[in-house]
């Protein structure tokens, strides 16, 4: 039986321990706002490249705020740290939680975890160079009569921003399926049943997340649809592994 004080011990390690690794993904991120910031404007005009390309030459973005030729990149600059910090980040997290867990856990979860990060990385990237090059091209064509379209650079990078988190999380579909799966949270028979309202579901979540084109939400629901499947298929093989696994190991226990 642990006395109170060794109670109180651990609860402060554990505390010392987690304030560690929260200052060293901060550290991180930290090193990368001051390494890009020198080239601050220059990885903003990349990220613009899809909407500048799509400009008629008499029009460029515009700044309406008095700050934000400067806050604008700014910001930009610590949105990418963090997302170019994720790997270090949920390193320190999976650091912090890993002693506590079982040692089949551990086989579990590191596959989850370094795939959950891959496949962030691969919707920012289907995002950028596929969904923005398409919806950037489709935005000023339907631009009203007399309205000139001169995007304004700090709602660029908000909808560039959104769309990319968007995107990031919405890759993640077969992470989630996966873990709900191999938990028993749910069977993949189940979720293969209710694919018509899974279905309906991810459209009405590509309409929320994304700006009300059809280009962008379809853009969205299709991969979101596909990342499914591919984690019901993933899902339920593993389950079948574990299964046979248990199975072989209580046969030779017999």
């Amino acid at each position: 039986m642990t006395s109170p004080g060794g109670q109180e011990q651990t609860l402060v390690s554990h505390l010392v321990e987690l304030r560690s690794r929260l200052l060293r993904a901060v550290i991180s991120v930290l090193v990368l706002v001051v390494l890009m910031f020198p080239f601050a404007g220059d990885i903003y005009t990349l990220v613009a490249k899809p909407v500048l390309e799509n400009l008629s030459q008499s029009n460029s973005m515009i700044a309406t705020g008095v700050l934000s030729p400067f806050l604008t990149p700014f910001k930009l600059v610590i949105v990418l740290a963090v997302m170019l910090s994720m790997p270090i980040i949920m390193y320190q997290i999976w650091a912090f939680v890993a002693p506590g867990l079982y040692q089949h856990e551990k086989r579990i979860a590191k596959p989850i975890l370094l795939s959950s990060i891959f496949l962030f990385y691969l919707g920012c990237a289907f995002a950028f160079f596929v969904v923005f090059p398409i919806l950037f091209d489709f935005l000023p064509g339907i631009a009203p009569k007399g309205v000139t379209y001169m995007p304004d650079i700090n709602s660029y990078l908000d909808i560039v921003v959104r769309l990319f988190f968007a995107f990031g999380l919405a890759f993640e579909i077969p992470v989630a399926v996966i873990i709900m799966i191999v938990l028993g949270v749910t069977t993949a028979e189940k979720l293969a049943a209710s694919r018509p309202y899974v279905i309906i579901g991810l459209f009405i979540l590509g309409m929320l997340l994304t700006p009300p084109d059809p280009a962008s939400q379809t853009l969205l629901a299709l991969p979101m649809w596909l990342l499914f499947e591919t984690g019901l298929l993933m899902g339920r093989s593993l389950k079948n592994q574990r299964t046979e696994h248990k199975g072989g190991i209580t046969g030779f226990k017999k």
